[in-house]
C-alpha cells in the first residue's frame, strides 16, 4: 500500500464569527486547525489511506491543537518535527460568496525553519506530496528545495499561490520555477488552480487560459499532468502533447472555499495514485471531495463514504 508523505505547513485559521454579536470593542474569532498540506494529509486519511505527515509543529497551546487533530485524523507523525517556535496564523477574510482570502503572520514561525538534517530519506513505496507555503517562505524552502533535488520518490506538488505573502509576480514566480524544474526532473505532477495561472502568467510566460497555460507548463518542465482546479468551472488535466481533460463542478451551497483545493488534491491524488483510476475519473473524485467540503465551515474534509455517496 502506498504512503503518502505531505509535505508543509500547519498552521491556526482564526475566521471570523459573522453570527456573533458586533462589538466595537472584541470579536469573535472560531480557531481552527489548518494549512493546506494539512487539510490534504487529515483529507487524505478520511478516505482511508496511509498518511505521514512532515511538517515543523510548535510546542505553544496551538501546536498542541495541530498534533492532536492529525493524530485524531490518524495521520501518522513519525517524521514530523517538534520545535519550540510559535505557531503560524491566518487571518481569513471571508466575501459575500464565502470565499476566502488570508492575511499571514509568520515571522519566526514553526513552519519554516527547516533544517537539512530533519527531512528523511523516503522509500520506493512512498509518494510525496508538499504544497504551497513551504515552497516560498524562507529560511526553510532553500532546504525542502535541495532536498527534493536529490531524491527519486515520485510525487506532486501545488502550488497554491499567496499574493498577500509575496505580492510581487515577479518575485514569486522566480521562487517557485525552480520547485518546477525539480519536480518535472522526476516526472511529477504539478497541481496549481486558474487564480495561480492568473497570478503568475506575466513573469512566467504563460497564456492566460488555464487549460492552455497547463499545456505549456507540461511541455516547459516535462510533467506527465498539470491538473488545474478552475472554481467554479470544475478541474482540467493537461499534458505536454496538448490533451486537456475537462472535468465539471458539482453544484453546491457554499459556506465557504477554505480548504477546497487542499481536498481536490487528496481526493485526486487517492484515486490517482492509490486506486489507479483513470486521470478522468481521479478528476471526478477530486471535485467531488472538494465540493463537499465547500459546504462546510472551513477545512473539514469528507470520507470516502461521503464521497462515495455523491459520485
Amino acid at each position: 500500500m502506498t504512503r503518502y508523505v505531505v509535505c508543509g505547513e500547519a498552521l491556526i485559521d482564526l475566521i471570523p464569527d459573522l453570527d456573533a454579536e458586533r462589538s466595537t470593542i472584541s470579536s469573535i474569532w472560531d480557531a481552527r486547525s489548518a494549512g493546506g498540506p494539512m487539510n490534504s494529509a487529515i483529507a487524505l486519511a478520511r478516505q482511508g489511506q496511509r498518511v505521514e505527515f512532515l511538517g515543523r509543529l510548535g510546542s505553544d497551546r496551538f501546536g498542541r491543537q495541530l498534533t492532536s487533530h492529525l493524530e485524531a485524523n490518524n495521520v501518522g507523525l513519525k517524521l514530523a518535527a517538534e520545535t519550540s517556535q510559535a505557531t503560524s496564523l491566518a487571518i481569513v477574510s471571508l466575501d459575500s460568496k464565502g470565499h476566502a482570502t488570508y492575511n499571514f503572520h509568520f515571522s519566526n514561525t514553526a513552519n519554516f525553519g527547516w533544517q537539512a538534517n530533519e527531512l528523511p530519506e523516503l522509500g520506493v513505496n512512498d509518494w510525496l506530496h508538499i504544497a504551497s507555503l513551504v515552497l516560498v517562505v524562507p529560511p526553510g524552502d532553500a532546504a525542502l528545495l535541495e532536498w527534493v533535488k536529490g531524491g527519486t520518490t515520485p510525487m506532486s506538488i501545488d502550488v497554491n499561490v499567496r499574493p498577500t505573502v509575496m505580492p510581487d509576480p515577479e518575485e514569486y514566480w522566480k521562487k517557485i520555477e525552480p520547485w518546477l524544474i525539480a519536480v518535472g526532473a522526476r516526472r511529477g505532477i504539478i497541481k496549481g488552480s486558474d487564480e495561480d495561472i492568473a497570478f503568475l502568467a506575466g513573469p512566467a510566460r504563460l497564456p492566460r487560459l488555464a487549460g492552455n497555460a497547463g499545456v505549456e507548463l507540461a511541455r516547459r518542465y516535462g510533467a506527465p499532468w498539470v491538473v488545474l482546479t478552475l472554481g467554479e468551472d470544475g478541474a482540467v488535466a493537461c499534458n505536454a502533447e496538448g490533451d486537456i481533460i475537462r472535468v465539471p463542478v458539482r453544484p453546491v451551497d457554499v459556506v465557504d472555499t477554505v480548504g477546497a483545493g487542499d481536498t481536490f488534491m487528496s481526493g485526486f491524488l487517492s484515486a490517482y495514485v492509490g486506486d489507479q483510476l483513470s486521470l478522468r475519473d481521479s478528476l471526478r473524485r477530486g471535485v467531488v471531495a472538494s465540493s463537499i467540503v465547500c459546504t462546510r465551515k472551513g477545512a473539514n474534509p469528507p470520507t470516502m463514504e461521503e464521497i462515495e455517496a455523491l459520485s
